[in-house]
């Protein structure tokens, strides 16, 4: 399974003739590559996939994806120790 994950857009450069961007990923800095969101800037969320930032994404939505992912990895560590979600 493959998972897109939202960050932020720290710094914008070129590398190689393409567009490249320091991304935020909740204090983890990773390199992406930006050419399929030519018209971002510093300080927007990307949704990036192996890499490539795919598509801007707003703060509402990066805020969803956060409280779900907490919901899927509470539902994880109850069942690891043999709890029932709720």
């Amino acid at each position: 399974m493959c998972l897109a994950i939202p960050g932020r857009v720290i710094r914008i450069y070129e590398e190689n003739g393409l567009l490249m961007g320091e991304v935020d990923f909740g204090g983890v800095i990773k390199p992406a590559c930006l050419a399929y969101v030519p018209d971002i800037q510093p300080d927007a969320y990307v949704l990036v996939h192996a890499g490539f930032a795919l598509q801007r994404l707003d703060e509402a939505e990066v805020r969803t994806f956060h409280e779900l992912w907490q919901d899927v990895m509470d539902a994880g560590r109850q069942k690891s120790l043999g709890e029932h979600p709720q």
